[in-house]
Formats: structure tokens, sequence, C-alpha cells
């Protein structure tokens, strides 16, 4: 099962106060419902490929319209897993449609929505969570991208997720797809605080276990590649510092400054070490220890006198 289908699992199992119901209804319609026009007069049809979700929007529509309502399986193509469920409604059809805000006075379906429906927070949370239902998809947090997105099919419905989500402090955004329009979230705290907001409180403590999980293992990971680089530069300097030495010793130089001698010492004795590593052997082999910053001017010096040996100014 998708973390998404698991989402609208537990916020389709949420009760509601009947103005909540109201809510999540008008929004179920304004995302996942259609109007057909027949013989037998207008029809409204709401479909799903989630049994948890056909199952909530019956129930709704029974408690608030108390009329019955006939339930249809489909097979889907594209080798789609789950069947499609189709609910069609052709009593109390203009009730519901003037009710639910679902006709404007352009007569025009699904674009605008009566304020009064979501007048209370409570309401404004439960059409989000009705709108998510309908056409609502999350990202694993154990994926390398947070996304949650609700399809719509009209800039205008977009907008509307878009202002009621924003409400919230939920930083939502609207952009366009090959299907209509959609209202999405990007950032991981303002997800978890959607799933907050709509009720999926267990699905929010997953989420954010996840997430923390994960992004533990991306810090620890990032804190390993960057001591392997340090060490990598580490060993890289310390050969070239061999080198230098090397240099010097081949050409006898007689007289080095007593600085210089401890340096090519401590390097010679513990190749591989890092000059933090070798300041603090240092105070095994002379009274005093010596510091990383003199250390590594003492190489500079080391680095001057070499290449002097190799562009012949030094005899």
């Amino acid at each position: 099962m998708s973390y998404s289908s698991e989402v609208k699992n537990e916020l389709a199992s949420i009760r509601n106060f009947q103005c909540c119901s109201k809510a999540e209804l008008s929004a179920l319609l304004h995302i996942g419902g259609s109007v057909e026009l027949s013989r037998e007069g207008m029809a409204l049809s709401f479909q799903t490929a989630n049994n948890a979700v056909i199952r909530k929007f019956m129930k709704l529509v029974k408690e608030l319209y108390n009329i019955e309502l006939t339930l249809i399986s489909k097979k889907q193509l594209n080798l789609q897993k789950n069947d499609l469920f189709v609910v069609k409604i052709r009593d109390r059809v203009e009730e519901m449609m003037e009710d639910l805000s679902l006709v404007n006075k352009n007569a025009l379906f699904f674009h605008d929505l009566d304020e009064a429906i979501v007048k209370k927070e409570c309401c404004k949370k439960s059409y989000l969570r009705g709108a998510f239902l309908a056409g609502g998809s999350i990202n694993s947090p154990e994926t390398s991208s947070y996304h949650l997105e609700i399809q719509t099919f009209s800039i205008k419905q977009a907008h509307v997720l878009q202002n009621i989500a924003n409400q919230f402090g939920l930083n939502a955004k609207v952009a366009q797809n090959k299907r209509g329009h959609i209202t999405y979230l990007k950032e991981a705290e303002r997800i978890s605080d959607f799933l907050r907001v709509t009720g999926a409180t267990n699905q929010l403590f997953e989420y954010e276990d996840s997430r923390i999980k994960r992004d533990f293992k991306n810090s620890i990971n990032r804190v390993i590649n960057c001591d392997i680089a340090n060490e990598r530069k580490a060993l890289i300097a310390a050969a070239e510092q061999l080198a230098l030495i090397e240099v010097i010793e081949a050409h006898h130089v007689t007289k080095l400054p007593r600085s210089i001698e401890e340096a090519i010492f401590l390097r010679k004795t513990y190749p591989e070490a890092t000059l933090l590593e070798l300041s603090y052997v240092s105070a095994e082999h002379y009274p005093d220890m010596i510091s990383k910053s003199a250390l590594n001017h003492r190489f500079r010096a080391i680095k001057e006198l070499a290449n002097q040996i190799k562009s012949g100014d030094l005899q």
C-alpha cells in the first residue's frame, strides 16, 4: 500500500461534526465529482480508486441527505491494481448542488466555494481533508523528495485550496500540469503541518519518524564524507611534504634550523599523520608541544627551501 493510501485511510476514518461533514463532502465533490446530463435529468457522480474514500463519501451523503446510493466497481485500464469505484446520485441533486456550493451564479460547476461552508476553522480543516481524499497524493518520507499535492481541474479550485491552506501557514503554491492544476506543498515541515491540520495524527508520527531517521542518516553520511575528504587532503599534503624533504636531504643541506629539523623528524616518523596529530605527538619527543600553526609555518619554510634547491638558487 502506498503512503498516500495510508494517509487517506486514516483521514477517511475521522468522524466529523455536521458542519464539518458538509465542508468535507463539498470538497470531495469539488475535486472528485462530475455532473452528468441525460434523459433522466441531472446526476452527480463521484469516483475514486480508494475503498476507504468511497465508503466515507457514501456515509456523508447518507447522513446529510438520507438518500440511497448505488456503488459501481469498474476495472481500470493501464494495469492499475485497484478497481475504480463510482457512485451516481440522482435524488435531491439540485438541493445538494446549492447546499454544497457546487454551481455558481454563472452556472459553472465546481468553480466557486461559498465562504459560509468554511466559516469555522474546523470546517476549513475538513475541507482540506476532503480535497486530499478526493485528489491528493503525498510522497513517502523515505524518498529523497518531499512533496504533497491535490489535483484540481481549474485554476479557481486550486486557488481556493491554496487560500484555505495558507490560513494555517502551510505556504501552499499552485502550478499547472497535464490534468489541470495542482495545489502543492514542498517543505517537509509544512507537509507535517498539513497532516496535523487535517487530523492524520498516526501518519504524522510515522512521517516525522521516517523523516528524522532519514535526515539523521544523511547527516552522518555528510560527516563521514567530510572526514574522508579531510583525511584524503591530509594524506596528499603529507606525501607532498615527504617529497620536499627528500629534495632537501638529497642536496645534503647542512646546518638546518632546529625548528626545520624537528618538523622533518616528525613527518618522517609519522608519515600519514595530520598536522594536528603531529602537534600532539611532538610533546612525546620535545620539551614543549609544537602547535599546529607553528608546524604549518615550518612546512612552508621546508617548501620554500626545496623550491630554492630545485631552481638552483641554493648551492
